[in-house]
């Protein structure tokens, strides 16, 4: 399978090139089996561009982990979230159409209004409440015009960096403060998934292989939990004892942009299609593990 993958230089990006550059059976891939194209290399807001790097590398499936990931900033600059998270995702799907290739985008939690009690399903309404969400919800629509198109919703993601570094989210903002010994802030009123980029990419290659019915679906790490819970956790397996939080609530921060204070999903569909993913505090373990080697 030769797989092209946009916004190669972000976190969930590092973990589908690790994935796909691996043979089935754990050998290394043919060389070009994966095509990374990091923005400076391809930008997805240009439709000429994408349609001729498309026709040009003829690969199976279009991975699309680029996306314009500023909340706040989109309140501001609407015009580029739009334009990243939206409008470039109707270029790639227009141009798998015309190669007939295979279209993943990635979506978010954030299309909720966060007002539930229960994990999201991928049947509940969604109902955006900012720039930065009613753009990937825009996204997702032009994405699932193509027939042969998955839209899987990720959130809270986690995980190993690629050789460059780059952005390691919220938990690896979180993980430096606790082993410098500072104060770490945490949301009290925020329930999430925390979603591992290894098993996201893990199940993101078993729908491919199995070639289950595409659509949308839900691919996190299966639980929920508050931030400081998460915080938690993260001290207790990194043997902090007495680790220093800060609670948080929504009201208490001033935040350019409204975030869902439930936003826990469901990746029941997932399992449905032959991939059941581990809980968050298994794949909290196994990354934790993966950086102490």
């Amino acid at each position: 399978m030769r797989v092209l993958v946009t916004g190669a230089g972000g976190l969930l990006a590092a973990a589908i090139i690790r994935e796909f550059q691996s043979g089935s059976d754990g050998s290394a891939a043919s060389p070009d089996a994966v095509i990374a194209l990091p923005r400076a290399a391809l930008d997805i807001t240009d439709a000429a561009a994408v349609s001729r790097v498309v026709r040009d590398q003829r690969p199976d499936v279009i991975l699309n982990c680029a996306a314009y990931n500023d909340v706040d900033g989109a309140e501001k600059d609407a015009f580029t979230a739009v334009a990243v998270n939206a409008l470039a995702v109707r270029h790639l799907a227009s141009a798998a159409v015309e190669t007939g290739v295979t279209l993943v985008h990635y979506g978010t939690d954030f299309v909720f209004d966060g007002e539930a009690s229960a994990p999201y399903t991928e049947e509940d309404r969604t109902n955006p409440r900012s720039v930065y969400s009613a753009s990937k919800l825009l996204g997702e629509w032009f994405a699932l015009e193509h027939p042969h198109a998955y839209v899987l919703r990720v959130e809270s993601l986690f995980g190993e960096p690629g050789p460059d570094g780059g952005r390691q989210g919220s938990l690896g903002a979180m993980l430096s403060r606790l082993n410098a010994g500072e104060t770490v802030p945490v949301f009290v009123d925020r329930t999430v998934s925390p979603t591992y980029t290894t098993d996201v990419a893990r199940a993101t290659r078993a729908l491919l292989e199995q070639r289950a019915a595409p659509g949308l679906y839900h691919c996190v790490n299966t639980g929920a939990a508050t931030w400081a819970e998460v915080a938690a956790e993260v001290a207790r397996l990194l043997g902090i004892d007495e680790p220093r939080f800060a609670p948080l609530t929504l009201e208490t921060v001033n935040l350019e942009a409204t975030r869902p204070k439930y936003c826990a999903l469901s990746s029941a569909k997932l399992a449905r299609h032959g991939f059941t993913m581990p809980s968050w505090q298994d794949a909290l373990a196994r990354f934790l593990g993966a950086r102490q080697r």
